[in-house]
């Protein structure tokens, strides 16, 4: 029997903190294994748009920096400016670009949307894995990407997918996070129920003037948004 409540509808997001900067929370990330989505995300950028070589990509709520380290390595012309806005986030990030020796290719920058400290249209690429579902309002993430990228920049998005009840999140955060932290699995939980649906960023993309950018299921638990930027 499902308890009271888990089975409810998840009609409406839940919203969680911005930031994750407490230090055991940023710990317990950059600990977790996230592996293999990091990886299928580099490489599912190289084969979406395998005519980027070089140039600068930016990449929004890099956490731990795995993302960013394992897309340098991949692509070993590009530069990668890593930004998050938790500063406990972004003492392992360093640490781990120092570690990777990529030092010189992954910058890491503390910055939060919409205040970006890059220019307009200067960018390649921009990339953002599981940054969405912390905004309490998403609409200036996507409005910072079209000002930050110059037209034709590829854009990859993932982020997580509101499942339909509690106990559907809850058997996520089992299936996925059973031998993870009880900071993470709770952490993992709350984001579920503050991530957005694909319909929801469909909409999203419409209001930011990006609806040519696909948006399409890509697991249990993750959308991924797809496209290039094109002129304002």
């Amino acid at each position: 029997m499902v308890p009271q409540g888990l089975d409810d509808p998840l009609d409406h997001r839940i919203p969680e903190p911005e930031l994750m900067d407490e230090p055991a929370q940023a710990h317990a990330y950059s600990v977790a294994d996230f592996a293999q989505v990091n990886q299928w995300f580099a490489d599912r950028f190289r084969a979406t748009f395998a005519d980027v070589a070089g140039g600068r990509v930016v990449d929004l709520g890099c956490g731990p920096a795995d993302s960013p380290v394992r897309l340098a390595r991949a692509l070993p012309r590009i530069e990668i400016l890593a930004v998050d806005g938790a500063r406990a986030m972004l003492h392992f990030a360093c640490a781990a670009v120092n570690a990777s020796g990529l030092d010189r290719r992954v910058r890491v920058i503390a910055a939060r949307v919409p205040a970006l400290p890059f220019g307009d249209h200067r960018l390649d690429a921009c990339i953002s894995n599981s940054l969405l579902h912390h905004l309490a309002d998403p609409l200036p993430f996507w409005h910072e990407i079209r000002r930050i990228a110059r037209p034709g920049a590829p854009l990859l998005v993932m982020d997580l997918c509101r499942p339909p009840t509690r106990a559907a999140a809850r058997a996520i955060v089992d299936a996925s996070a059973a031998e993870e932290s009880p900071i993470l699995r709770r952490d993992f939980y709350q984001s579920l129920l503050a991530a957005f649906t694909v319909d929801e960023v469909r909409a999203q993309l419409r209001q930011s003037g990006l609806e040519h950018c696909s948006c399409e299921i890509v697991s249990e638990r993750h959308w991924l948004v797809a496209g290039r930027l094109r002129g304002s």
